[in-house]
């Protein structure tokens, strides 16, 4: 009978472990057993152990021997330079848009603002979330810089973990949203990364945004 290598399971239990958290599946404060996991991902304890130990490195989980795992609740800190890094992509890849292929990608986000807003209309937050993260990945990727999205994509998990908890007040003023995201759009458009820059920061710490709903170490 094949057996999976170690590295393989330990690297899908890491993935499945890592994407339950950052979905908020595994809420901040939850207390992860090993033998637990083992048996719900089908898989001994051994890369069950090497995948929170990586979880660790990254600051996703604070191990405690003998008791478990904890899910971290990531700090004002963390998730304020996670913003500030997610701003000055987003803001990088409007300055550096490419011309031949800019309202064609423009074009693109103009339809998943229509689908947030029809996400938003009938209440569905999580298919909202999921469009808004890929929208405003869209505009790192005006850039055509895998690096700068290779990058955002490692800070963005930290915005999803953080956003798990906010549909209340995303979907209490749905229109206010939809309203920033298409004026990003307009500004992508005629090229004012400066209007874009001014404009994701309001979005940003607005009522809905992520920092706003966070209070700031006293």
């Amino acid at each position: 009978m094949a057996t999976t290598p170690r590295g393989g399971a330990s690297a899908r239990a890491y993935e499945r472990i890592r994407r339950d958290i950052v979905a908020g599946t595994l809420a901040a404060g939850t207390m992860l057993s090993e033998s637990e996991l083992a048996a719900a991902l089908g898989v001994s304890r051994t890369p069950i152990r090497s995948a929170l130990s990586r979880l660790q490195s990254e600051g996703w989980v604070t191990i405690y021997p003998q008791r478990g795992a904890l899910v971290r609740e990531l700090t004002y800190d963390e998730i304020r330079e996670a913003a500030e890094v997610r701003h000055a992509l987003e803001t990088a890849g409007v300055l550096r848009a490419d011309p031949a292929g800019l309202e064609a990608a423009l074009q693109t986000l103009e339809a998943s603002v229509e689908a947030q807003r029809k996400d938003l209309a009938a209440g569905d937050f999580a298919a909202f979330n999921e469009r808004a993260q890929q929208f405003h990945r869209g505009f790192v990727a005006l850039a055509g810089n895998a690096t700068m999205l290779a990058l955002y994509d490692r800070v963005q998990d930290r915005q999803l973990q953080s956003t798990a908890r906010s549909a209340a007040e995303i979907l209490d003023d749905p229109g206010s949203v939809v309203a920033e995201h298409r004026e990003m759009i307009d500004d992508a458009r005629r090229g004012d990364w400066a209007a874009f820059a001014e404009l994701l920061d309001r979005h940003q710490t607005s009522r809905h945004g992520t920092i706003s709903r966070m209070s700031p170490p006293r």
